[in-house]
């Protein structure tokens, strides 16, 4: 009885707290260490280690002339005993580079001070990921070495991997994927001295073998595995368990006058072809625009300009004289992705011709057989590439159809595709609404009847054909023009002739309920081109008017001295209302375009009653005084302008119905 009474006493003071034996407890907190954040100043500031951004996604890399410098003892976080854990989980968010078939770097290391010898680590190869510990026994103490087989990180992306230990269970999960489990024959040891060791972050405290990626996250968590805690995650390369101070915060979204809170490089992409994409991918990168010297942030979808030089048009040069085989009615620049830009002129006679940007100069590149050839219409559906030339004679034949073309990547070509029937075409106008694809072609007369019916066709999915979906009636059709606002997708047509007078009505037409109705009238005169374009919020159309004529009035040479209207949607009155009047010379053509912050119109003035050297005007826009002439421009029968850009600079193109030459002038900046 007092023996057993003894126990009694024993086993109680045993279990009162303040009393006998302190109970037990880890050597270090059992909550998640951050061993990124230990070895780094909460400011950044610190030899051997700089901030970069990659992905939109700040890492620390490490520099070779201080292997030692991201380290600290390994008594701050085992500050009750020397004992590394047995049971742990290491959580390492890293992006690493390419290396050499038997090159090993570090990821980090526990090195003892005396002997030098390394306790345990993280080392990884282009195909394996090693983790290594000391092990001992009485005979000795030796190293161990766990490896997984390709986790698959020189991608140039960030991962985040999971090593979870548990004695003789070695666990790895990349990117909260299915874990991958080793059952080793040594086990990890239940007491690893730690004592007077230090962590090493990227080394093994020398230049060889040290980590020359980036690293976001190093988290030691005692007893546990981390899956549970990071895993599912939205985005599980990037899962997070604890970051540094130093690489927190949103990444690549600076706000208005924001000041660095921690000085980082970043990754500059320099683009000196026109803007790339901005999407997901290219999110918080940069982008430099050589020809605008501007540097652009991706955000969300949008380029938005960080620092740019205000371009300024300061005068407009000729560049290039670009002789074509006949007078040239139209033109159409346009870009083919990976192989170029492209201009294609449609040309009087028999033969129209396509011409590429080669060394800074358009250059001849493909000859097509047309029929008085009107004007070109470059489009797409998918990865398919389309050029629609608009014929207004018929063949040797007598047959009378406009031809579709579609690009070839094995000939590098346009080849036929489709023919249509038309009626002296003037002009293809390509759209998309709600998903599907359309042709509009303005089909000008049949015989001498100019009041017949211009068509739109609608691309067949599974014929790969256009077949007409609707016809309008038209008057001597010029040109279509397709644009949106809001929701509503809308269709202008230039109409120029009915018969007896230019002075006719032109037409613009809304989409609803599946096909195009009318929805405003404007009265025209000889109206041959339509131009939308925007300026902030306000939405406009120009008319170029190019003559004033009916057969019961005496014809004056100065009917085809006649005023273009542009017109301002108003919203409220839910239509176009007048805006501006400017004087034209037969105009038959407007482009929209900008330099820098200043918008621009540019008029082709053809003909004035007397002489077709008529200058054509380019009109800069200046707010509550609409647009105000500032440079003439010398032109002979001008026909059509396009604008376009190329990574030397801004460029304007005009093709001449009156010679057989095209010019291409450059607007110099300043």
């Amino acid at each position: 009885m007092s023996v057993l009474l003894t126990l009694c006493v024993v086993l109680l003071a045993l279990a009162t707290p303040g009393r006998g034996t302190p109970p037990w407890e880890p050597c270090t907190d059992l909550r998640p260490l951050d061993i990124l954040a230990e070895a780094v100043p909460p400011n950044g500031a610190a030899g051997g280690i700089r901030v970069t951004q990659a992905h939109g996604v700040r890492g620390l890399q490490l520099s070779a002339a201080a292997p030692h410098a991201v380290s600290f003892p390994a008594s701050r976080i085992f500050f009750r005993c020397d004992l590394f854990p047995e049971e742990f989980s290491i959580v390492i968010t890293l992006k690493v580079p390419s290396l050499p078939p038997k090159k090993n770097e570090y990821l980090f290391t526990v090195v003892a001070e005396e002997p030098d010898a390394l306790l345990l680590g993280l080392r990884y190869s282009p195909t394996r990921l090693h983790f290594l510990f000391l092990s001992q026994d009485a005979a000795g103490a030796w190293q161990t070495r766990v490896t997984f087989r390709s986790p698959t990180l020189m991608d140039s992306q960030w991962h985040t991997l999971v090593l979870a230990v548990s004695e003789g269970s070695f666990s790895l999960t990349t990117d909260c994927g299915l874990p991958v489990d080793i059952m080793a024959d040594v086990p990890f040891p239940a007491t690893l001295s730690v004592r007077g060791a230090r962590f090493f972050i990227g080394s093994r405290k020398r230049t060889k073998g040290l980590f020359t990626g980036l690293v976001r996250q190093l988290v030691l968590l005692p007893g546990s595995d981390a899956t549970p805690r990071l895993c599912p995650c939205r985005s599980a390369e990037l899962a997070v368990l604890s970051i540094p101070p130093v690489l927190q915060g949103p990444s690549g979204r600076p706000e208005d006058n924001e000041v660095l809170k921690y000085p980082y490089e970043t990754d500059l992409k320099v683009t000196l072809g026109s803007r790339p994409p901005c999407t997901k991918a290219e999110d918080a990168q940069f982008w430099f625009d050589a020809s605008r010297k501007g540097l652009f942030l991706c955000v969300g979808s949008e380029w938005v300009s960080v620092l740019a030089a205000k371009e300024k048009l300061d005068y407009v040069e000729e560049y290039q004289s670009l002789f074509t085989s006949s007078e040239t009615l139209g033109i159409e620049v346009f870009a083919i992705p990976e192989a170029g830009l492209f201009v294609a002129a449609a040309n009087r006679k028999a033969t129209s011709a396509i011409y590429k940007w080669t060394d800074g100069k358009f250059a001849s590149y493909q000859n097509i057989r047309t029929h008085q050839a009107q004007s070109w219409r470059h489009f797409t559906i998918g990865k398919k590439v389309f050029l629609a030339v608009a014929n207004f004679e018929p063949n040797e034949k007598g047959q009378e159809f406009s031809v579709i073309y579609k690009w070839s990547q094995r000939k590098l070509r346009f080849t036929p595709y489709q023919r249509v029937p038309t009626h002296s075409a003037r002009d293809w106008e390509a759209f998309e609404v709600a998903g599907e694809h359309f042709l509009a072609v303005a089909n000008h007369r049949e015989g001498d009847n100019h009041n017949i019916d211009s068509v739109i066709y609608k691309w067949n999915p599974r014929t790969r054909l256009f077949e007409a979906n609707q016809t309008i009636a038209t008057s001597g059709a010029y040109d279509w023009e397709f644009f949106t606002v809001g929701p509503y997708s809308f269709l202008v047509v230039a109409n120029a002739f009915n018969g007896t007078s230019t002075k006719v009505h032109s037409h613009l037409y809304v989409w609803l309920l599946g096909s195009f109705q009318l929805f405003q009238a404007f009265l025209t005169f000889g109206a041959a081109d339509w131009e939308v374009f925007r300026i902030g919020e306000r939405v406009f159309l120009a008319v170029a008017n190019s003559h004033s004529y009916d057969v019961e009035a005496q014809v004056h040479n100065d009917s085809y001295v006649v005023n273009s209207v542009i017109y301002e949607l108003n919203v409220t009155a839910q239509a176009f209302v007048k805006f501006q009047e400017i004087p034209t010379c037969s105009a038959l053509d407007w482009e929209f375009f900008s330099v820098g912050e200043d918008y621009f119109l540019v008029v082709a003035n053809s003909f004035d009653g007397n002489t077709f050297s008529v200058n054509s005007i380019i009109y800069r826009w200046q707010g509550y005084e609409g647009f105000v002439a500032v440079h003439s421009l010398p032109t002979f029968g001008c026909r059509d302008w396009e604008a376009f850009r190329t990574a030397a600079g801004s460029y304007l193109v005009y093709s001449s119905a009156k010679e057989p030459r095209s010019r291409v002038l450059r607007l110099r900046t300043g």
